[in-house]
């Protein structure tokens, strides 16, 4: 007799030790003053002086250019990103990561925790769709 059941990972298995680290519950209002955007990467290369980001260049449709640094860099090859739409944090204070300016996160997903022992998943959040930059998402 074969065994039907679905295997799963064990990044995908919730137990009480690996169950996700919940942070504060905010209100609407707090979630409402995000401003979460469509944007397309135009232009990736490595971080000239940080081994585990990437420097992203975006259209976020506004016109203006707009570069971000993403902790990506293990998992994707900047080649494999140009051309993509992902999802940012267009409202984030801007702030300089290791001599570059950052206007903005992206947004991805991790089956552990940064710092883990053991592998670590990441995977960066895209539109199911396309869609133009700038669009808004709620």
């Amino acid at each position: 007799m074969t065994d039907t059941t679905p295997q799963t990972t064990p990044a995908a298995e919730a137990t009480p030790e690996t169950k996700p680290e919940t942070k504060p519950e905010i209100t609407f209002e707090d979630f409402a003053r995000l401003d979460l955007r469509v944007a397309k990467i135009v232009h990736a290369e490595p971080h000239p002086n940080a081994d585990r980001l990437l420097k992203l260049q975006l259209d976020d449709g506004s016109g203006t250019p707009r570069q971000i640094c993403a902790g990506i860099r293990e998992f994707y090859q900047p080649d494999d990103l140009v051309g993509k739409s992902i999802i940012i944090v267009a409202n984030l204070a801007p702030r300089k990561i290791r001599g570059e300016e950052s206007r903005g996160m992206m947004l991805a997903a991790s089956d552990a925790p940064k710092g883990a022992d053991g592998p670590r998943g990441v995977v960066v959040m895209t539109p199911m769709s396309e869609i133009a930059p700038g669009a808004t998402v709620s």
